[in-house]
């Protein structure tokens, strides 16, 4: 539909002062579903703007909407399509609960691989993010809502995440923490969201050279730039740098009721608001911001809310809960899960029987803790979900306690959890863990469900799974060399027992169709389409083992290890990861042949499915760069990656189009440069597993 455009000067011009102030400057929403509400302008038409919690569905206050798997597992399946799909059904759901703006997706590299926000972000890798974080985008703006990439930037720890500062040099920001962003850019992203933490010293709410000067001038980013909650620092410094909108505008509670509230780490003061209020408006009488910049900051508001045709006469109506999301929710969890290790026991027979085993066995894994979590109208817990698929016998056994969940909300007294619970059914009351051996024993193969706990306002302790889930796996393994473990978590987990199991599944955090995705991939109805997005390796392989990387030293995190963050630190150093980054078995094999450069940007590779069933397979290019004198390059970087399914048999050649940020280094007097020279392009299923070269002359 051709929309009738407004004239967003026109509309400048018609409005006063106050009236501009109350379009950057959040406030209560009268429906109380809203994270984020400005309040319009009724005297000249313009309608009230809603913005909606997040990267896993939609958390409008007290309503319910389809759960989809971690945003990390939407990474995991490689496939931008796959994740465009996603943003325009979260859309549909946002729209569906009378929202205007998603605040998702985030996109921030995965340095530290305890951050309890990794589950939100999607890879340690910049190119993979960008194609991933830019599909999320497009999606989520094809269905007329605007997108909000978050946290701009260096947000990759959650410990001190509101006074931390982020010590990094001017190349490693180019060339690996602010490319998923410029992607987003790039692909029309309606908003950014800054993060709580400094960069060099300065909060990034004020941090006029990253918001002013990169995102808006030099990238030339047109639209509006939104505070984290309770994110603003100051007045005149944010305005000046470039931030347009303040949420939620308004303080949590009443001051006087928080007054004596101390504050947990990483928890932001939530009685810190309203500073694009009077203090704006006295900014403004004293000159210290210019009436000029107060007109930019509403038009970019103006701007996205014409964009998506909130001044047209159209249906918004949306979609909730339909049958095509739910069946998109249970294709996503299926296309993240990564089979790790397998030692010809999955998939499994029909008939097998079955011991189901773990502590929360009957409860689906939804997702992390904070503001991403979604309370859906329908969920399959792991039992639900095997028995359902099940013809031989299935026995369940809990084995140890629960683990405790967390969430940020558990730490704030005004707010209420995003889910009551997980649902499912009714746990065994009291977990044995002789009863789980007796019932992995008997059993043809046990499956052991193991889960961390992760969530927005603190990092994990350590990589080992949290209760006794270690001590659990190991005591059925050792009943049973068929054991299988399926993990959730939301970043790599250390597996002492792996070398005795017989197969390892990485499911993340599934969503609302976990056990109905799980059972699917557990008997081969469909194919482990997943593959890793991040290096797992020991806690002390990480480079941010160091504590003055992590979690930093005197208020700063250190981030000396440049470039050398994932698998590029695991390329350069001794240290061999447990498995590396695009790691992931098919239950299908694949022979790579006649790999060939087309031109400087395009590598060719045929590949066949050799195996007597339908497989998925993730074709992956590694760019090589040529030595050159006093730098210092990776030893190899992701350039492009094609994720396709092939049935028995069937042969396939495959296209990958190299990211330019492959060939390119930033150089500080000289921009972007792209060294003359020969480049091998290493075409592979993962970072350690080669299959071909070929080699571009630049």
């Amino acid at each position: 539909m051709e929309r009738t455009p407004v004239d967003v000067d026109t509309l400048l011009a018609e409005m006063d002062r106050a009236e501009k102030l109350s379009l950057v400057r959040g406030t209560h929403d009268p429906e109380g579903t809203a994270t984020g509400f400005l309040p319009g302008v009724e005297r000249l038409g313009i309608p009230p703007f809603r913005l909606v919690d997040g990267p896993l569905g939609i958390r409008a206050e007290g309503e319910r909407a389809t759960a989809f798997p971690a945003s990390l597992a939407t990474a995991a399946a490689f496939d931008p399509d796959l994740a465009r799909t996603q943003g325009a059904a979260m859309a549909r759901e946002a729209r569906a609960h009378d929202q205007d703006a998603l605040l998702a997706p985030g996109v921030n590299i995965i340095r530290v691989p305890q951050c309890g926000r990794n589950f939100e972000y999607l890879s340690e890798d910049p190119v993979h993010a960008s194609d991933i974080g830019r599909a999320l985008v497009s999606g989520i703006q094809s269905e007329d809502v605007v997108a909000t990439v978050k946290h701009f930037v260096a947000n990759n720890q959650e410990t001190h995440r509101t006074t931390v500062s982020a010590d990094v040099d001017e190349r490693t920001l180019r060339e690996l923490y602010l490319p998923p962003f410029r992607a987003a850019v790039e692909g029309g992203v309606g908003s950014v969201m800054t993060a709580y933490n400094r960069v060099n010293g300065t909060h990034m709410s004020d941090h006029e050279r990253l918001v002013g000067d990169v995102l808006k001038d030099e990238w030339g980013f047109g639209g509006y730039v939104v505070s984290d909650w309770y994110g603003l620092e100051t007045t005149v410094g944010a305005a000046n740098a470039g931030l347009d909108v303040e949420m939620p505008g308004v303080p949590a509670a009443g001051d006087d009721a928080l007054d004596d509230f101390e504050w947990p780490d990483g928890i932001p003061d939530a009685t810190h608001a309203g500073l694009f209020g009077d203090p704006l408006a006295t900014a403004l009488d004293d000159g210290d911001v210019s009436p000029e910049r107060l007109d930019d900051m509403v038009a970019r508001v103006l701007g996205q809310m014409t964009r998506i045709g909130l001044f047209a006469d159209e249906d918004r109506s949306g979609e909730l809960d339909s049958q095509r999301h739910r069946d998109l929710a249970e294709r996503l969890a299926v296309r993240g899960t990564v089979l790790l290790d397998n030692d010809n026991v999955l998939p499994l027979a029909d008939d097998a029987d079955v011991a189901v085993v773990g502590p929360h066995v009957h409860e689906p894994k939804l997702g992390g803790g904070g503001s991403s979590e979604t309370t859906p109208f329908h969920s399959v817990s792991p039992v639900d979900g095997i028995e359902s698929r099940a013809d031989g016998t299935v026995t369940v056994a809990s084995g140890v306690p629960e683990i405790e969940d967390v969430s940020l909300f558990d730490l704030l007294p005004f707010v209420e959890s995003g889910h009551d619970s997980d649902g499912g059914s009714t746990p065994p009351v009291d977990p044995s863990l002789d009863a789980a051996v007796d019932a992995a024993a008997d059993a043809d193969v046990p499956v052991v469900v193991v889960r961390d706990a992760t969530t927005e306002a603190r990092d994990r302790d350590s990589l080992s799974l949290p209760g006794r889930q270690d001590e659990l796996v190991e005591a059925v393994a050792a009943a049973n060399d068929r054991t299988v473990v399926v993990v959730r978590s939301g970043g790599p987990v250390e597996m002492p027992w792996r070398d005795d199991v017989a197969a390892v599944l990485e499911q993340w955090y599934p969503g609302q169709a976990d056990g109905s995705a799980l059972a699917s991939v557990l008997y081969g109805d469909r194919d482990p389409g997943g593959r890793l997005p991040v290096t797992f390796a020991p806690e002390e392989a990480y480079p941010t083992s160091d504590e003055r990387r992590f979690p930093g030293v005197d208020g700063v995190a250190h981030y000396d290890e440049g470039l050398f963050v994932g698998y590029r630190h695991f390329d350069a150093t001794d240290h061999d990861p447990t498995y590396p980054f695009g790691h992931g078995h098919s239950y299908a094999t694949f022979e790579y042949r006649d790999a060939v450069a087309i031109d400087e940007s395009t590598v060719e590779v045929t590949v066949e499915n050799v195996a007597d069933r339908p497989g998925r397979e993730v074709v992956q290019a590694y760019v090589r760069p040529p030595g050159t004198d006093d730098v210092d390059r990776p030893v190899r970087e992701l350039g492009g990656f094609e994720s396709v399914s092939l049935d028995a048999d069937e042969s396939r050649t495959v296209s990958l189009s190299l990211d330019e940020l492959a060939f390119s280094r930033y150089d500080s007097r000289d921009g972007w440069t792209v060294d003359d020279g020969h480049y091998t392009v290493d075409v592979a299923r993962s970072a350690g597993d080669v299959r071909a070269s070929v080699g571009i002359d630049r």
